[in-house]
């Protein structure tokens, strides 16, 4: 079997697509669990929570902006 996520983006099947997304959604989930595990260290740091939160906020749009492109696509 190849591997989807080596494949070139224009060599790709839809089912292809599909699972490089999903694997890009996975890699996006444990990123959020990383990033909320330093965000409840407190770290006394205003900048450090206020950056941390705004990669919590990026890094969740961007797994939402994959998993609607994954939903929309048609095999």
């Amino acid at each position: 079997m190849r591997s989807a996520i080596l494949q070139l983006p224009d060599a790709r099947t839809a089912s292809e697509r599909k699972q490089v997304l999903r694997a890009a959604i996975r890699q996006l989930e444990r990123a959020e669990i990383y990033l909320a595990a330093v965000a409840y260290m407190e770290l006394d740091d205003r900048d450090v929570q206020r950056t941390v939160n705004r990669l919590r906020s990026e890094v969740d749009a961007l797994r939402s902006h994959l998993a609607n492109e994954r939903s929309e696509i048609r095999e």
